[in-house]
């Protein structure tokens, strides 16, 4: 399938863009055999990204790297047959807070985006009391230690540090244990966001709702273990098991909704 038609089966105008600037770093690959990255992209992207190369036919050759396996934020690097994974597209940076000031994850995020920095730049923020980590593109990582010096009231101290030493936050989930008549996407959604099934089809015709981070606006549609349903404004849940039947013939299922 050519860049063309491949482009033309974007959703948006945007995502097109988005699909556009993915070709460029492969075809640059391609023609001069270096490797190169793109972007960080949000789970959404990645999701329209991975289609595209699945479209395209491209199995092999590119990584995704968020700088540890759980990054929701993730770039791609494509790779030639010489080269192996590359780690030095990307920083992590440690902001120590002085004084007694704990800054969120607001805080951190409003302060990195006062500097001029686009959002594409830099991948998660690990905020810790007192201290975040991030992971940066390697290229905005000499800008970023000479200038991100605060966050909200904080005065910050930033260092580099190795990726393996990045902390990551435990992920706090809440277990939910239901049943349900069938795997339809509305009756897992209604279980996993504590809502009527009335009002989960409503969120989902109104395009609320992702199933493995692509817009679903399908009601009916038969999800499994392993998904992850996101409701804007409500969050995510996983599809974490699914069981056996009930006595009364129902799916008995395991949600995990992220907290």
């Amino acid at each position: 399938m050519d860049k063309t038609t491949l482009l033309n089966r974007a959703a948006s105008p945007e995502e097109r863009l988005l699909l556009a600037r993915v070709l460029d770093k492969y075809e640059q690959m391609d023609r001069r055999n270096i490797p190169t990255a793109t972007p960080f992209f949000t789970q959404a992207e990645q999701a329209a990204v991975q289609a595209l190369l699945n479209a395209a036919g491209i199995r092999s050759g590119y990584v995704w790297n968020g700088g540890y396996p759980q990054a929701e934020r993730k770039l791609l690097q494509f790779l030639p047959d010489w080269c192996e994974e590359d780690g030095s597209v990307l920083t992590a940076l440690r902001a120590r807070c002085r004084g007694d000031e704990e800054p969120n994850h607001r805080d951190f995020l409003g302060s990195l985006m006062a500097l001029g920095l686009t959002r594409e730049k830099f991948g998660d923020l690990l905020v810790s009391p007192g201290r975040c980590d991030l992971i940066a593109a390697a290229d905005a990582a000499p800008f970023l230690l000479q200038n991100w010096d605060s966050a909200g009231r904080a005065r910050l101290q930033v260092e580099e540090i190795p990726l393996c030493d990045l902390e990551i936050p435990v992920q706090q989930v809440k277990e939910i244990r239901d049943t349900v008549a069938s795997l339809r996407l509305d009756a897992v959604a209604a279980g996993g966001f504590s809502m009527s099934r009335t009002r989960a089809a409503e969120l989902i015709a109104a395009g609320r709702v992702q199933v493995n981070h692509l817009d679903c606006g399908k009601g009916d549609r038969l999800v499994a273990e392993g998904d992850v349903i996101t409701v804007r404004g409500l969050g995510k849940c996983l599809v974490a098991q699914v069981g056996g039947r009930s006595k009364k013939g129902r799916t008995m299922i395991v949600l995990h909704r992220y907290l």
